[in-house]
């Protein structure tokens, strides 16, 4: 069964602009490390690995892992449970029992903020499961939803 929700398209924007700092702090030491093996005379293959580093880093990080990120990112919340489906080369499927639910957040950096959105971030005893990337009011709306249904749970038992 395929799951239905999915995050919102903004997320490419708030991961590609984190893959082109990321990038940019690559080609900072690329240029550095360069600079060294000049001055010092190592070994020429170490010019030819950064200056392949410098080309590949930029599409993986800015375009192809993102979009693949996004595309693959799936969840769904129902009554009882939650699901999250994640990953880029291994897909990963969690299920969350509504009863195991210890407490229900949004997170929001800077990033995120600038695009209005957040994350939601589901808190067990066990770790914390995290969708990212919402639209803020849906963020806000799930976080109380599942609030909600953890609540409900919980006094059934």
């Amino acid at each position: 069964m395929e799951l239905q929700n999915q995050i919102s398209t903004r997320a490419l924007k708030v991961w590609r602009t984190i893959g082109f700092l990321e990038c940019l702090i690559t080609w900072i030491i690329t240029i550095a490390v360069l600079v060294l093996t000049i001055i010092f005379d190592w070994t020429p293959w170490i010019i030819g690995g950064l200056i392949v580093l410098s080309v590949i880093q930029p599409y993986l990080g800015i375009y192809l892992l993102p979009l693949v990120k996004w595309r693959r990112f799936r969840y769904e919340v129902r009554e009882t449970e939650i699901e999250i489906q994640r990953g880029i080369f291994v897909i990963k499927r969690t299920l969350v029992p509504m009863i195991r639910v210890q407490h229900v957040e949004t997170n929001q950096g800077p990033f995120l903020r600038k695009y209005d959105l957040a994350s939601v971030e589901v808190s067990t005893a066990a770790t914390v499961h995290t969708i990212p990337a919402l639209d803020l009011q849906e963020a806000d709306e799930l976080r109380q939803y599942i609030s909600k249904m953890a609540s409900v749970e919980e006094e059934d038992v």
